[in-house]
């Protein structure tokens, strides 16, 4: 089965919103299917690591040097 590249573009949205179209987006994903995130809302800095870990996801990369920030996932 061929797995399915996400770009999911966030840039202008702001808090709460980010997390919230991420959690939706991962739950139509499969088990370590991967997505990628780009956003420009600095409290994605810190709400992003803290939903995978709580959410059980892995956050395998991120560059937040500059804007937009990028976040690479994979759905646990």
């Amino acid at each position: 089965m061929e797995k399915k590249n996400i770009i999911l573009n966030l840039i202008g949205l702001r808090c709460p919103e980010p997390i919230m179209v991420i959690r939706k987006t991962l739950r139509k994903m499969k088990k370590n299917e991967k997505i990628l995130v780009l956003a420009d809302d600095p409290s994605t800095k810190r709400d992003i690591p803290y939903f995978c870990y709580f959410m059980e996801h892995q956050l395998l990369d991120r560059f937040i040097h500059v804007k937009p920030y990028r976040y690479l996932l994979k759905k646990g």
